[in-house]
């Protein structure tokens, strides 16, 4: 039996049917692997609830359908809701008037606390020398983790998060409230100046509790927690901070401890293959302190 090419050049109808089948065969795997304009307008309208999708009012829209948002998403639901509500106090609150003192709502629910201070230097000076005590524990827990335990990563968020307060506190120097109370018992010891913004006793709070959880302290880190509230009360009581300066102080220590995460993430990574998973008890960290 002849091959097929000779075949072919044999019957020239022969080859004529042949590529013919050959290039019907390549069509329909060319479709499969790129639809026609009209099916891909097809699946396109398919998928998108037919060609009038973009007319159609969103499904959330509905009431069954914003009640399915509120039911899944109630988080993002509820800030919102505060979006609106605040959207509304910002642009009709009456403004403070420049002679004005700052209104600060801390203040005023500290009130009762900050008269009977006020009555009561010594009072004053063993609040202030227990917070100190404090101040010194979170130093105290920092220095153990990165000399004893070899994991530096909230002494480094500790040294970011207190050069970013200085960068802010000499941009932007608040007055001191009027009523403040000092103390040469409070941190730093001996009535010096200090920067408002932002709290510095309040962060390195956080970042050693936040230290404390990944090493599964748990209990310890709930007492710094409490210690903390029980020191921005304090600190309110006796006008040492502002609310704002309190508050962002919280968000500062988580924000530093996150940087510094990711900042011993990419290093163990050399900068490009970082881990894929953050490493839990910082033990990989510890390597990094002998290079």
């Amino acid at each position: 039996m002849p091959p097929p090419s000779l075949a072919a050049a044999r019957d020239p109808a022969a080859a004529t049917a042949a590529r013919r089948r050959s290039s019907s065969k390549e069509e329909r795997a060319a479709a499969k692997v790129h639809p026609a304009p009209a099916e891909k307008g097809t699946m396109g309208a398919a998928a998108g609830g037919g060609e009038g999708a973009w007319g159609r009012r969103p499904e959330w829209c509905s009431a069954a359908g914003a009640a399915g948002v509120l039911r899944r998403h109630p988080l993002p639901a509820l800030f919102a809701c505060g979006l609106l509500l605040f959207m509304a106090v910002e642009y009709t609150i009456p403004m403070v008037s420049p002679a004005a003192p700052p209104l600060d709502l801390g203040f005023a629910a500290t009130q009762g606390m900050h008269d009977a201070v006020a009555a009561r230097p010594w009072l004053n000076s063993l609040l202030a020398a227990l917070n100190t005590v404090f101040v010194a524990m979170q130093a105290g827990y920092i220095l153990w983790a990165i000399l004893a335990e070899q994991r530096p990563r909230a002494a480094v968020a500790a040294l970011m998060m207190f050069t970013c307060r200085g960068v802010l506190g000499c941009a932007t120097q608040l007055p001191l409230p009027e009523e403040f109370l000092g103390s040469g018992m409070d941190f730093p010891v001996g009535n010096v100046s200090f920067f408002l913004f932002f709290s510095g006793h309040v962060a390195g709070a956080v970042i050693a509790a936040a230290d404390m959880r990944r090493e599964g302290r748990l209990a310890l880190a709930r007492l710094y927690d409490a210690l903390n509230l029980l020191q921005v009360v304090r600190l309110l009581a006796c006008r040492g901070h502002y609310t704002i300066d309190l508050a962002v102080g919280v968000g500062a220590g988580v924000l530093f401890d996150t940087i510094a995460g990711w900042y011993f993430d990419a290093r163990s990574g050399d900068g490009k293959n970082a881990p894929e998973k953050h490493c839990r008890s910082c033990q990989c960290h510890k390597a990094l302190l002998s290079h």
